[in-house]
C-alpha cells in the first residue's frame, strides 16, 4: 500500500512531465488499479512493455524528486504548518513562535 501511495504522490508532483502515453498508462496502473494484462490489452501492447514503461516512468519521476526535492520540501512545510496549527488550537503558541514557524516556511519556499 505504501508503494502505491508513494507512486501516487510522485505522479501528483511530476506526472505532467511524462509523455501523454506514459501518463495514461501510469494512471491506469496507479489510479485505476488495472492489472498489467488489462493495460496491455487496452493499449494493444505487451505486458512486458507496460511493465517497462511503468518502471521507467517511476525512475524518471524519482530522478526529478532527487533533483528538485519538491515532495520533501512540501512534507517539511506541511509538518511545520501542522505543528503550528495544533499549537494554535492548544493555545500554547506565542507570537514569537508563530514568527519563527513562518520563517521556517519561508525558507522552504
Amino acid at each position: 500500500m505504501d508503494k502505491i501511495v508513494e507512486n501516487g504522490i510522485l505522479y501528483d508532483f511530476y506526472g505532467s512531465l511524462l509523455t501523454p502515453h506514459q501518463q495514461k498508462i501510469y494512471e491506469d496502473a496507479v489510479y485505476h488499479d488495472l492489472s498489467l494484462n488489462e493495460i496491455a490489452q487496452e493499449h494493444q501492447i505487451s505486458k512486458q512493455a507496460v511493465s517497462d514503461l511503468l518502471r521507467r516512468a517511476t525512475q524518471q519521476m524519482q530522478e526529478y524528486e532527487k533533483k528538485l526535492s519538491l515532495i520533501s520540501r512540501f512534507r517539511r512545510i506541511r509538518g511545520v504548518c501542522d505543528g503550528l496549527e495544533q499549537a494554535a488550537r492548544d493555545g500554547s503558541v506565542t507570537p514569537e513562535e508563530i514568527v519563527s514557524a513562518v520563517s521556517v516556511i519561508k525558507k522552504e519556499l
